[in-house]
Order: structure tokens, then sequence, then C-alpha cells
């Protein structure tokens, strides 16, 4: 039986116009695959079948297949709202959000090209977590072994691409929340550069961070849902007015030449062997393909961690101060006064891990720790960004793992918030500076769980960093290998 996961979106292009297959069927197999796995895979949180299969049948009543992403089956992380469609974030305190009244830029944009928003996907509680443990409603599981977690924050996301319920899908990115779930799930993920997607009508997390961008099987793929969804927008203040280059047309086997900066900070301790490793063997083919390669030192990736925590949980309180069960979430029925209908709304609302980031922000930003704190890590945030900037006088990218090890098993991180923390620390020093960076599949654990790379490149040089890995990709099978555990298509 045809799967979707054994095509890119170039082929099903020419499917579509040579007739060789029709939008409804395109749809109707995105369905069935998740009808299939879905029980098991939970990456789903609601469907929008109605709706896409009347869009289905327009496309092919019209023949018309000419857009970018015409008929391609995706899926948005449920944080970004949609029109008419239930936004949760995952959380309780949005469970009857069941119709944010306007569609994100990224929706739009999707919708303009014809893409089918298959559905909204799970993530950890408004994107707070790095395994998907945190959601309200249900836990994803890995597709590759349902006893791991997917990553997250954007789990749902990766696992709904590696099982082949959909081609594409978005996720967000505050602090490695694509590339770390693309790296479990053995998918390709991209952080965009700060400003580059519009972040208008996602719900916020930490926005001088926040950053949305997508995820998919294969580097093609991935560069042609980025040109979609890049671009300035007039709602989004922090928008970028660069023109957007078409990513595709960048897209060669040719990296001869290419300048490799591989920081030596990111194989410090707590980076597993096997993932060392899977670098090592990438590096040196970077070598066969013509690239070169240096270890360097980028001596305040060390503070990361904490200066991306107190400046994440502090704009975090900040943005879900609005939570107060008064204009929209959850309203406690329980509350005695105004006051006390705060507290009992967002006391039920809001889950274990949202109240403890909320609760180290709010201390954060208070009194003497704004100056000794907050305002520090803003400092070393730029000591970071300086970092990088140094290096990139030199070299055309950086390279590193994804993450320190494979995917984890459930519950085995979950009690101990700072290992979870530390999941973050090779993911987190891109977003302080807002360069971006993706993950590509980089080959197996023993027990044949997948393993991610990180490709790190110069603010708006999302070209080199395809290049880079569209070559290593095409050099390698990685990509090509499918979980059978995650209701394999066959």
């Amino acid at each position: 039986m045809m799967g979707l996961y054994n095509f890119t979106i170039e082929q099903i292009e020419t499917m579509l116009h040579k007739k060789e297959i029709s939008a409804k069927e395109l749809a109707n197999l995105s369905f069935d695959q998740i009808e299939k796995v879905d029980d098991d895979i939970r990456a789903f949180l609601t469907l929008n079948k109605e709706t896409v299969l009347k869009k289905a049948a327009q496309l092919d009543e019209q023949q018309s297949y000419d857009k970018k992403l015409a008929a391609i089956p995706g899926a948005l992380k449920d944080n970004i709202v949609t029109k008419g469609i239930r936004t949760t974030a995952a959380s309780k305190m949005l469970a009857n959000f069941n119709d944010p009244l306007y569609d994100a830029t990224v929706t739009e944009k999707l919708a303009n090209e014809d893409a089918f928003m298959i559905g909204k996907v799970n993530l950890d509680e408004f994107a707070m977590g790095s395994s998907t443990e945190t959601s309200a409603f249900q836990k994803t599981v890995n597709p590759w072994n349902h006893d791991y977690v997917p990553g997250g924050s954007s789990g749902g996301s990766a696992a709904a691409v590696a099982s082949g319920e959909v081609m594409f899908s978005l996720g967000t990115d505050t602090g490695g929340s694509i590339r770390q779930p693309a790296s479990f799930c053995g998918i390709v993920g991209m952080k965009p550069t700060y400003g580059l997607v519009s972040r208008y009508g996602l719900i916020a997390f930490a926005p001088s961070l926040d950053q949305i961008g997508p995820l998919t099987r294969t580097v093609a793929d991935n560069a042609r849902v980025l040109e979609v969804i890049a671009g300035h927008d007039t709602n989004d203040s922090t928008s970028s007015r660069k023109t957007v280059p078409s990513y595709t047309e960048a897209l060669t086997e040719d990296i001869n030449g290419l300048k490799i900066a591989v920081p030596k900070e990111f194989f410090g301790e707590g980076v597993a062997e096997e993932v060392k490793e899977s670098v090592e063997n990438a590096l040196q083919m970077f070598e066969l393909l013509g690239a070169t390669w240096d270890e360097v030192s980028l001596p305040h990736l060390a503070y990361a961690d904490a200066t991306y925590y107190l400046i994440a949980n502090g704009e975090a309180s900040s943005s879900l101060a609005r939570y107060d069960g008064v204009r929209f979430g959850n309203r406690s029925d329980k509350a005695t006064d105004m006051i006390d209908m705060f507290k009992q709304s967002r006391s039920e609302g809001f889950g274990d891990e949202v109240k403890r980031r909320i609760l180290m922000g709010t201390t954060i930003l208070s009194g003497d720790y704004n100056e000794e704190y907050f305002k520090k890590a803003q400092k070393v945030r730029t000591l970071i960004q300086n970092d990088f900037n140094v290096a990139f006088e030199h070299y055309d990218v950086v390279i590193g793992p994804s993450t320190p090890t494979p995917a984890f098993k459930f519950a085995e991180k979950i009690q101990d918030p700072l290992t979870m923390y530390m999941n973050d620390m090779l993911t987190v020093p891109a977003n302080l500076a807002g360069l971006p960076a993706l993950s590509v599949p980089s080959g197996y654990t023993e027990t044949g769980m997948p393993l991610g790379l990180q490709i790190i490149g110069k603010h708006f040089d999302e070209q080199t960093i395809y290049r880079a890995a569209y070559a290593y990709e095409k050099a390698t099978n990685h990509h090509k290998k499918r979980p059978e555990k995650g209701g394999r298509n066959v």
C-alpha cells in the first residue's frame, strides 16, 4: 500500500500533475494513517477532516495543483492559532478555546499555497518542556519505540511526520523545541533566524526567543515549507523586512570549500559517546564532500543554559499573566471574590511545569533579582552572540550534536527538572543569538534510536545551512530509514 512517507513534496507535485494521484486521495492517505496509528502515537489533539476533504474536492475539480504546497498534508502545533478550530497549547487553561477568531500568519500562508491543514498536534503545555510529557491531554510517544519520548516541546509535530501521518508540520522553537524532537524522531527540523517567520498568532512563551519553523522528512521538503512561511508581516513588530530567497534553488550537492567550526563546548559533560561518534562520522563525510573543519572555542556557551532559563522564565511569567480567568481561558467556579477567582483559575488551569516557570520568572523579575539575574542574563546573552559573530568571521557554519543523548524513556527525567533542562544545553545558544539552526538525521544508536546533527548558520543564511544539510543527506542513508513501530506503511 502507498504511504505518504515514501514520497517527497516534489514527487507528489509531479504525480498530481500527471494525474497519478488526486488531492482527495492524498488527504485520505493522511487520515487513514492517522486512524491506523494515532491511537498508539497520540500526536493529534484535533482533526480538521471535513474542511480538508472539501478543499481537496475543490482542487481536484479545478485541477489546480500549481501552488507550492498544493494538496500536501501538514499539521500545526497546537499553540498556533487557527480560526474556527480549537487551539489549546495543550493546557487545561485553554481547553475550551474553540474559536480563536483569527488565523496565525503562518496558518494563512499555508492556506494560500493550498496546503492541507490536517489537524493540530500535541506539545508540552504552553511549549514548556522537552518531552511532551507536560501536555494536559495526552502523552505523545516516539514512533521508533513507544517506551520513549518524542522530545519536546514540538513532540506531536515530530511524531506526526516520523510516523507518516503528515508530510510536514510546523513547530515552535524557544530553546530547541523543533531541533530536539526532530533529532529524537529521526527527521529534519529547522529553527529559522529570529524574525524570519512571523510570530503573529503564536501563543507566546518567551517572545525574544520564540520562532516557528518546519519539520519534514527531507531537507528539500523543509526548504520548500520555510519558503512559504517566511517573510515580513506588519502584524509582528519583530518581523524582518529582508527579502526571502528561494531556499530550494540553493540546494546543491556541491559544498566544496565549505568551512565548518566545531565548538569544543558542544562535547562536554553529559554528551553521550554514541552522539559524539555520530558527529565525528558526519565530519568525516563533510571532509569527503570537500568541506574543511576546525575545532573552536565559544567560551560563553558554558553560561548558555542558565542565561536561557533566566530570560525565558522571566518572559514566560509576563506572557502568561494574561490568563487570569477574565477574558478567556479557564475560569474557576469555586471562587469567592475577584482576587480568589484569579488565584483559583490559574491554579486549576496551569500544570506543574508551567507554574514552576511562572514562579521562577516572577521571582527573577522582582526587586533586586531583576538587576542581579535578569539584566545580567541579557548581558551574557550578548557575549554568547559575540562568540558566534567571531566564529562566523572565519567559518560558514557551526556544527555539533543536536542533543546530548538520544531519546529517553517516559518518566526517566520528568521528576528531575534540572536534568530535563540540561537536555536543551546544545540547542539554546542558537535561540539566545537569534541564529538559524537545523537538525538533520545523522545515524542511529545500537538500539535503533535516531540521532541528529545540528548545523547553525549566520543570521538569515538559511541557504548555506540547507546546502550543507542537503549535501550530507544525499551522501548518507539515515533519512531513508522508517520507524518499525510507527504503524509502518507496507
